[in-house]
Parts: C-alpha cells; structure tokens; sequence
C-alpha cells in the first residue's frame, strides 16, 4: 500500500487524546480488564500524551465521570504543553463563578485552558442536578449564559437581564486570564437550537465523526449560521482510532473491542441510550448502526461499533496508518482542523497513535524524555 500524500505545510492536523475519567479498559461491555479511573492512571495518560506530542486532552463530563476541573487541576502541573479541554455546564454553575474558575485555570497552567461548552442532552440526569428545562429551553440558558461569561471576562463587568440568568452589576475582579479576551470556547451541537448558540458564541465547532457527506451537511449549515452573525469557526471532530500496522490487524482488533459483548447487552444498552437522551446528535450516532452487529462499517473504515453500548461518539477509523491517514484528511478537506481521539485502552493506545499514525500526518517526531539515544550511540565501556 502506498502513502498517501503528506499535507502542505500549515495544514497538519491537530490531534488531541482523551482522558477516561470513567475508567478505561481493553474490551466494551465488560468488567475484564477494566481499569478504574484513579488519578495515577489518568496522570500516565495525560504525561504520555504531553510527552508524544498531543497537543490537547478532552476530559468528559457526567455522573459518571471524575469531575474534570478537579482532574485537570491535578494533572496539568505534571505536564508542559497539553491544553486541558474542560466542560463548561450551563446551569450547573453561576457565570461569574465559572468565569473565576476559568482565569484561575487558565493563570495556573499558563494559558492551557479550552473550554468546552457542554449544555447537556439527558434529561433524567439533568433532572438529578435540578436543571429541568427542555431541549430548546436549556439552549436558550445556555445563550444567556455566554452572554454573561464573556461579558465578565471580556470587559471585567456585565448587566444583563434575561429569561433564565440575571447578572445585576456583576464583576469578574482583579485577576484576568492569561488567554485574551478568553480562553477558547468549543461547542457541540447538531440541533437548530445548539448551532445557532455556536454561530453566536464559540471559536469551535465540534462534530462527532459521521459519514463524511454528513459531516459536510453539519458544517455547511454550521458555516451559514456563523455567516448570518457576521463570525466564523474552526471545525474540530471527535472520533475513536483502531490504527495497527496493517488494514487486518485493524479490523481483528475492531472485533476484539466488542468480543466480549452479548446480544442481550447491546439490545439493553441501546434502549437505555435511545432512553435517556433527548440529543440530536446522539440520536444520529445511534441511527448509524441501529444497534446490529452486520452493521458496523457505515463509510469506508468508519466503524460504529463503539456505539453499541458507549454514549457520545460511537465510531472509530480503522485501518492502517496509511488508511486512517487517508481517511482522516477527508475529513480535513471539509474544513475539520483538530481532531479529539481515543482508542481503549487510552494508555498504550497514546503511544500506538503516536508511533504509528503521527508520521504519516506529518506531526512532528515524538517527544520523548531527554537524553541520549542509546540506539544509535556506540557502546560505551567504562575505564577499569
């Protein structure tokens, strides 16, 4: 198989990891081989990913998961450029209190913060946290929420009066971040009612990978929503990798992942996922696959296994570096500039990413620890 092309210069691909602060493991569905999400694990993955050149790390938000401020705040000292990618939920918090939080972040970890703005899409959930507005409704708090954040940190001040938030007078204080006049807002949301709080509001938009003729879809009514509020985006797409050094390894891995799923625990995961949401994204994810097994391989290499029984982004590329390389520069092409992946488990799967995929894309050589390469030095033998 031949390489494909390298990119132009100045239009190498962003590749971010992700954080399993859920927990993590070898196979979907099961208890075998799982790996719980202590901090000392988490701390691996994120120095892994800071050290082989990943420019940025996604931590997830939910009931599930180690709440991410906190996990990002441990971690970022111990790393030295990766960007912490960190949810930002409208209604849970006040924003002037997160607006503080943000600064503090982004002044403690020297300008590594993005946030991404998550305004949630399971209602039972949001419930529990006592957020009981409808899907169009919490997009509408969401819209006043900006307003106040960006307000704060933007001018130092704010008044507004809305139908969901009020800020009477309000002030950000002494301190601002060091990212002007904030830290990156990123964005998903396929509802009319999520991307025309994104053509408002955010520098990212964030897609989950689809077919790519979807995806062009998404982003073309994304750029006319950007357009009519005089503004434009970047693009980002979150996806799973299933790289090995050829296609057939690939795909035996792919089957790996999910052999240790039953037939009755996809059918239960999926009517727990159709279940709980209310996401238009989430429900195109689910419509991809329609929770069959013969199903899986929805686009050349795109495959949607993942989504069974994971909620959020339920496919993966899977090939060999030359394969996904080609697949993913598709998806450049349509205006897609960073890329958010993970691939189970997160730990080795950073490093067959970085060693396998990174030089086909053009992304610079692996950072690994100073000192000399002994593989290229002669042996040294010590004086008697």
């Amino acid at each position: 198989m031949t390489a494909s092309p390298m990119p132009a210069s100045g239009d190498t691909l962003d590749l971010f990891w992700f954080l399993p602060t859920s927990g993590d493991g070898t196979y979907l569905g099961t208890d075998q081989g799982h790996r719980p999400a202590d901090i000392g694990y988490l701390r691996e993955i994120a120095v892994a990913a800071d050290r082989l050149g990943f420019s940025g790390a996604l931590l997830p938000t939910g009931i599930n998961c180690l709440d991410g401020w906190m996990v990002g705040s441990a971690i970022a000292p111990f790393t030295r450029r990766l960007k912490f990618l960190l949810a930002l939920r409208p209604g849970f918090v006040t924003p002037g209190l997160a607006a503080r939080q943000a600064v503090a972040f982004d002044r403690i970890s020297d300008g590594r913060l993005l946030i991404n703005i998550v305004t949630g899409g399971q209602p039972k959930e949001l419930a529990g946290d006592g957020l009981l507005l409808d899907h169009d409704e919490r997009y509408a708090l969401t819209d006043e929420f900006l307003t106040i954040w960006r307000g704060l940190i933007g001018d130092g001040a704010v008044d507004f009066t809305g139908r969901h938030l009020t800020a009477q007078q309000a002030k950000l204080g002494y301190f601002e971040p060091v990212q002007l006049p904030w830290p990156p807002l990123w964005f998903g949301g396929s509802s009319p009612a999520g991307i025309e709080v994104a053509a408002r509001h955010v520098d990212t938009y964030l897609t989950w990978a689809e077919p790519p003729a979807d995806v062009a879809e998404k982003l073309a009514t994304v750029r006319a929503a950007a357009a009519a509020q005089g503004r434009t985006l970047e693009f980002g797409m979150r996806v799973h990798l299933i790289v090995r050094e050829t296609d057939a390894e690939a795909w035996e891995a792919a089957d790996r992942l999910i052999s240790k799923l039953s037939d009755a625990t996809i059918e239960a995961a999926q009517a727990r996922l159709r279940a709980d949401t209310d996401s238009v994204g989430q429900l195109r994810q689910l419509a991809l696959h329609k929770g069959r097994r013969d199903q899986l391989e929805i686009s050349p290499n795109l495959w949607a296994g993942v989504g069974l029984v994971r909620h959020g982004v339920g496919t993966a590329l899977v090939g060999s570096p030359e394969t996904v390389a080609a697949r993913l520069r598709e998806y450049q092409a349509l205006g897609i500039r960073t890329i958010i992946a993970s691939g189970y488990p997160h730990l080795e799967e950073a490093y067959r990413v970085a060693e396998l995929l990174f030089p086909v894309l053009g992304i610079g050589r692996a950072q690994h620890e100073p000192g000399r390469d002994f593989r290229a030095a002669a042996p040294r033998i010590a004086a008697e």
